[in-house]
């Protein structure tokens, strides 16, 4: 049975709310998160700060509150980070920063947390999804060629390796990197001499 709960995982009540409820929980994935395109310089600070705030700090407080249910049913947590927390994200900086900050809080919640509870991070990379092109514009045949696998990343891969994380009892403190191979580097493309103006 699915039971849907809309709930702002920013907001402690409604964190309690949407926790509150069950009886049983055996896996969290912290899923919510995301950032428009923003130039550090001229931007707002409260954009910056609600950045942060849906990308580390919801995470840490949703898994706070399910601490207790995860540990009864020795569950786990997921939580979906990103390359833009592994290298410079420019246009993205405060997003890339928490994300940042979210590999290295699932490395200490697994620390804290264990033996009871598991905690891992799928890192995904340039991903296709239903947003990509308000992302990635009308390039996204381009970002896949930059891409070892030549493909972005789907939202079923991402589920896939939740699927085995869910299920694997001994897997924790982990970072299974989920972006094809990674990026070609950008001085790669300029010395090739396959790519023309």
């Amino acid at each position: 049975m699915a039971r849907f709960v809309r709930a702002d995982v920013r907001d402690p009540d409604d964190l309690e709310r949407l926790f509150g409820g069950l009886e049983r929980l055996d896996v969290l994935v912290n899923n919510a998160g995301g950032a428009p395109y923003a130039m550090v310089a001229g931007t707002s600070p409260r954009l910056h700060a609600r950045v942060i705030e849906l990308n580390l700090t919801a995470p840490l407080l949703a898994a706070q509150r399910a601490h207790p249910l995860l540990s009864a049913a020795q569950g786990t947590v997921i939580m979906i980070g990103s390359t833009s927390g592994t290298r410079p994200s420019p246009g993205t900086t405060a997003y890339g920063a928490a994300k940042a900050g979210l590999h290295h809080l699932a490395a200490c919640l697994a620390a804290e947390w264990a033996p009871d509870v598991r905690v891992n991070t799928v890192v995904v990379g340039l991903a296709e999804t239903e947003n990509a092109t308000e992302h990635y514009g009308d390039r996204s045949e381009l970002m896949s060629a930059t891409i070892p696998a030549g493909r972005m990343a789907r939202p079923s891969d991402v589920g896939e390796v939740c699927l085995w994380l869910a299920g694997s009892g001994y897997v924790t403190g982990a970072q299974i990197l989920l972006h094809g191979g990674g990026e070609t580097p950008a001085w790669k493309w300029v010395a090739s001499d396959e790519i023309s103006g």
